[in-house]
């Protein structure tokens, strides 16, 4: 129990301190909008600059560029639309309901993004609501809308999280399931449990959600890349990671069709050998060491050599059906791992001990 409370609070520790950066944007972003839309814009109740670069920089992952054009268009909408209802028919709880349906409504229009029209209807309430007939016109309010954007923006770029962080934490957490994954089938396989194999196919199943995380991820880091000179030199760093993103996901995939199988061989007549678990462990090892080597910012040699040492062991003999299939998928999930690592499919694929050789031999060489 106190173990997995000292987990829980260290896993909130870590998220706090991705998210610390992000915090620190928004409040100094957020005072500085609103000094620069009174002072220098001279507008007396900016209420919308502020609003803005909460939006546009947030405290999650996301695609900060994007959510600017849309929140300035969405607050330029409701702003738009707010203003000419409120205008003709007043300030009141149907006219709320009236110019909040009508601006979202033509968001969804021009949009289908779900940003940009909670933007268009939070806009509208707050003309609707908060500051009707204050005097100060639409176009005050784009403006405000506007400064806060850039200012946001600008927090982004030279208040920057670290790319290669937020990177490395989400690909750490799918690599983490992958060798979990295949630890979990081959203990299945050594002890002949299929409870525990059931176990690993359920916790297999619920895997997919690490491989988007991680995708949302490397969008935000390449974004902060991009527009943060601070960041500029660790491009170059941060393109092994997209090298990595699709083929692990499909690592992943493979992984959770092997467990399937895993399951369905334990109830046949010759379950798996117990080599095949040794060549899972093995593999699973490569996946720590794929983590450790992008974390480190170092070409992944070690990993890589890893995968190609299973790739090259010839297949156990007389196999069952279902072994064979769990081998189909295990020389697959290399394959992926050395694309991860930065070589080719066809150079992945060519690593590996064809299947129609004589079993029994020692490990080709490469």
């Amino acid at each position: 129990m106190r173990t997995k409370l000292s987990d829980h609070v260290k896993e909130r520790l870590s998220t706090f301190g991705l998210m610390a950066p992000s915090i620190a944007q928004c409040a100094l972003g957020a005072a500085l909008a609103w000094l620069v839309a009174i002072e220098v814009l001279g507008h007396p109740r900016p209420i919308f600059a502020p609003i803005s670069v909460l939006i546009c920089v947030g405290v999650g992952l996301g695609q900060r560029l994007r959510r600017l054009i849309e929140m300035v268009v969405g607050v330029s909408l409701g702003v738009g639309v707010g203003d000419l209802l409120v205008s003709w028919i007043g300030s009141g709880a149907w006219q709320l309901a009236l110019v909040v349906a009508l601006a979202m409504a033509v968001a969804a229009l021009l949009n289908s993004g779900a940003l940009f029209v909670a933007q268009a209807g939070s806009s509208a309430v707050l003309v609707a609501t908060l500051v009707p007939g204050d005097g100060v016109g639409g176009l005050d309010r784009m403006a405000d809308a506007l400064t806060g954007g850039i200012i946001g923006i600008a927090a982004v770029a030279l208040l920057p999280a670290s790319p290669f962080m937020i990177a490395a934490k989400h690909l750490s957490g799918v690599l983490d399931a992958l060798s979990t994954m295949l630890e979990e089938a081959a203990a299945a396989i050594e002890k002949r449990d299929v409870d525990l194999a059931a176990e690993a196919l359920e916790e297999a199943r619920h895997t997919q959600g690490a491989v988007e995380e991680f995708e949302a991820a490397l969008k935000t880091s390449k974004e902060i890349a991009m527009i943060s000179p601070v960041h500029w030199h660790r491009r170059a760093r941060l393109a092994r990671y997209e090298t990595a993103a699709v083929p692990v996901d499909l690592a992943l995939r493979n992984a959770r069709v092997l467990i399937r199988r895993t399951l369905a061989s334990l109830g046949e007549v010759s379950p798996p050998p117990a080599a095949l678990a040794e060549a899972m462990r093995e593999v699973s090892e490569a996946a720590l060491l794929l983590q450790l080597e992008l974390g480190a910012g170092r070409e992944p040699t070690l990993a890589r050599q890893a995968l190609l040492a299973v790739a090259a062991r010839e297949r156990p003999p007389q196999l069952g059906f279902s072994a064979h299939v769990i081998i189909a998928q295990l020389r697959s999930v290399v394959v992926d791992l050395l694309q991860a690592t930065g070589m080719d499919n066809e150079e992945a694929t060519a690593a590996l001990t064809p299947l129609d050789e004589p079993s029994g031999g020692g490990p080709r060489g490469q």
